[in-house]
């Protein structure tokens, strides 16, 4: 027992004067904040260079705490209760033995500026992530250091109290990551910090300015790595990048609020969370009624074909071929508006040629969006007209001027005289005024030909004029164009169309600042298709892209990707990672689970649980459908002390049918949809396409009115639906075969 370890009451100790000494600092920063800011600026204009060190560390100290004390009173509080979850006892070459304490924010005490906390996204904590005992080094900014680790300690604190300790050498197979493995569902994603493991730890800090590709097993990690890699990317690069800069593109809104908690904690609330057709429909300002994916997936599972016209086109449209269409249309949309361009006049004279217009239009200025070259060869204009009129009234003046005297001087007839003189000023007076008036609206006049583009008109003429896209598509026959215009006579949006308008929209009018983000993070990046993700990379013009997926959960593979290859030649720079160990689910469920996935036509590895046993799989085999053994089941878990509990159906309708049965038999049931706040005391009752990216202390996987057939997306969604326990796993239906087992 760790509190008759002679070190427990030191330790109780330290903890007891770090969250005295945070409470302090509390409490000054409520009554001091605006003090101590101003002492800052102060501090700041008056720093000494000589002794700028100690200056700066007085600036620096407790700045982090003060925003969070200002920032996130509940972040802060959460911090208190547990202020450090690990200690390492280290040495860096040359200098002094220390302890260091490691939590989520950092904290140095004002007098002595020694830490009293270290922030786990600093290059020391890497030793306690990444260090065996013994010699090492880590890296700070690109410098590589070295140093001794003695020990690491783990600590287990609740309410600011002591509860545990232990002394440790992995991080992998310890106590600690045990405990948190066997914790509820709804504390997991929050508690993760201290128990980063090492590969996840190498994916969390890998370079920040290059893309990475993360293929990752269901439960190793894949949101929280995403995360927190966030919150490490805010941490390192956060003065070059605002958070309001960074994306999360998640895959429904039920995401958005299950992740909500994890976000504010890391410190990163202002980050843009959203997805991928809110983004589009914001970013290019155009308001579309999209059908809902999920019905089309639906339709698939009821047809148990992906070769549906439908599903043809929606490959279709996701394709680099698409892509090809849609720039194709660009350089014929580009030459039609490169050929309006001919001379500019003021009145006779010639004050640019159309062909040097031209040349900077297709030319010169290709790099930016077509309507901003429009903008800046107006302006090209508007300068070269102002320049040259001057040039041009101060011939005409000097030729009238010349004409005048000469009649003045040359005509001896005084009524002639007067008369070709009156002629010339008359002439001047009339002419000069009016080539000064032409001057100021020339470039406005000659820009008056190219009209803004219409994206969703120009769009919808792509897809249903037939000349049009046979001369844009050579690669489909006659018959595939017309199967493709058939289909869109009606006026329908789906999820595919939004990659080709963003691309449109970003190729002719280029993305407004506010959602011109420039780092993205994408979670379950396999329900994308390439173009989306091309469409993305050319509208911001960045490459800093995380993106994280898992092809055995790829459940969209009709009009989404089914390798990463294409991915990969995408973003040339990425580095591609893997993480095959499966930190959810227990040994008895994953072994259940990876026979679906040894059934799937993708080559992938079989998932590696972390040893952790549990109950095995519990089948419950009847002819027909019986109410009582999913309440029986559902008490029966509730008395294990699970809370999280969901039940997967395979499709909407059954779960819609279920609910009311369940809701008129007096048992608590929620249906989640996409929209839906978790309401953990009730028995969540979902479709498996939505249970992609959740987790669960328990889970009931239901089928009798449709089984999984032996077909590729039904392979997935049972995969989907059997992963999603963490601790306790039922199937009720009328044979092991309609779980394909």
């Amino acid at each position: 027992m760790t509190m008759e370890h002679p070190e427990f009451v030191k330790e109780q100790k330290r903890l007891a004067d770090t969250v005295h000494y945070m409470d302090y600092i509390l409490q000054s920063s409520k009554q001091n904040l605006q003090a101590a800011q101003d002492n800052i600026r102060s501090a700041m204009a008056n720093l000494e260079y000589i002794d700028s060190s100690d200056s700066f560390l007085n600036i620096l100290t407790n700045t982090r705490f003060f925003e969070m004390a200002r920032n996130q009173k509940e972040g802060l509080e959460a911090v208190r209760q547990k202020p450090y979850f690990a200690r390492i006892h280290f040495q860096r070459d040359g200098e002094d033995e220390e302890f260091l304490y490691i939590g989520k924010t950092s904290l140095f005490h004002s007098d002595t500026h020694e830490p009293i906390i270290v922030d786990w996204r600093s290059p020391v904590a890497n030793v306690y992530y990444d260090g065996r005992l013994g010699d090492l080094t880590y890296d700070v900014r690109d410098e590589a250091l070295s140093g001794h680790l003695f020990s690491k300690r783990q600590y287990k604190i609740e309410h600011s109290k002591l509860l545990d300790f232990r002394d440790v050498d992995l991080t992998t197979n310890d106590e600690l990551l045990q405990e948190a493995l066997e914790g509820k569902a709804d504390v997991r994603l929050t508690e993760i910090v201290s128990t980063i493991q090492k590969e996840q730890n190498e994916i969390i800090r890998a370079h920040l300015r290059q893309p990475i590709l993360v293929q990752g097993a269901a439960g190793s990690g894949k949101t929280t790595i995403a995360l927190h890699r966030i919150s490490y990317f805010l941490y390192t690069m956060g003065e070059h990048f605002k958070p309001e800069q960074l994306m999360i593109l998640a895959p429904s809104q039920l995401f958005i609020d299950y992740i909500g908690d994890v976000l504010p904690e890391l410190g990163v609330d202002k980050i843009c969370q959203t997805t991928y057709a809110e983004y589009v429909q914001n970013a290019t300002g155009i308001k579309l009624k999209l059908q809902n994916p999920n019905d089309q997936l639906e339709k698939i599972i009821a047809s148990q074909s992906e070769n549906l016209d439908t599903f043809i086109i929606s490959k279709e449209k996701g394709s680099k071929l698409y892509q090809n269409i849609m720039d194709r249309y660009l350089q014929r949309y580009e030459q039609q508006l490169a050929d309006l361009f001919d001379d500019v006049y003021i009145e006779k004279y010639r004050i640019m040629q159309g062909s040097y217009l031209k040349k900077l239009f297709l030319i010169e200025f290709q790099y930016m969006p077509i309507e901003k070259r429009i903008e800046r060869i107006k302006k090209v204009i508007q300068t070269e007209v102002k320049r040259k009129s001057t040039a041009v009234l101060s011939t005409l003046n000097g030729r009238y001027e010349e004409a005048i005297g000469r009649a003045l001087n040359g005509i001896r007839d005084d009524e002639k005289r007067r008369r070709i003189v009156t002629k010339f000023i008359d002439e001047r007076d009339e002419r000069i005024p009016k080539i000064k008036q032409e001057a100021k609206t020339t470039a406005s006049l000659y820009m008056r030909k190219f009209q803004k583009a219409k994206i969703k008109p120009m769009y919808r003429d792509i897809i249903t004029n037939r000349i049009l896209l046979n001369e844009l598509a050579p690669e489909w026959t006659l018959e595939e164009v017309e199967q493709f215009v058939q289909a869109h006579q009606k006026e329908q949006w789906v999820v595919e169309d939004l990659a080709a308008l963003l691309y449109l929209h970003a190729k002719t009018k280029g993305i407004d600042d506010k959602w011109k983000m420039r780092v993205v993070f994408i979670d379950e990046v396999q329900d994308y298709s390439l173009f989306q993700l091309a469409a993305l990379k050319a509208g911001l013009e960045t490459d800093m892209f995380t993106m994280v997926g898992d092809l055995a959960q790829g459940i969209h593979s009709y009009r989404a990707l089914t390798e990463w290859a294409p991915v990969l030649e995408l973003f040339p720079r990425a580095t591609y990672a893997t993480l095959q160990k499966s930190y959810r689910t227990t040994i008895e469920i994953m072994a259940l689970a990876n026979q679906i996935l040894e059934q799937m036509e993708e080559d992938l590895p079989l998932v590696e649980p972390v040893v952790r046993h549990g109950k095995e799989p519990e089948f419950f085999l009847q002819d027909t459908f019986d109410l009582q053994v999913i309440q029986d089941t559902y008490a029966r878990i509730r008395a294990n002390g699970h809370r999280s509990i969901a039940l997967i159906c395979k499709t909407t309708k059954e779960t819609e049918v279920l609910v009311k049965q369940l809701q008129n038999a007096h048992l608590p049931a929620q249906l989640l949809d996409e929209k839906s706040g978790i309401d953990q005391e009730r028995l969540l009752v979902l479709p498996s396409h939505l249970a992609k990216g959740l987790e669960f202390d328990a889970v009931i996987v239901l089928a009798f009115e449709t089984p999984y057939f032996d077909h590729a997306i039904d392979r997935k969604l049972l995969y989907v639906a059997l992963t999603r326990a963490m601790h306790e796993l039922y199937l009720i239906g009328p044979s092991r075969e309609t779980f394909l087992l």
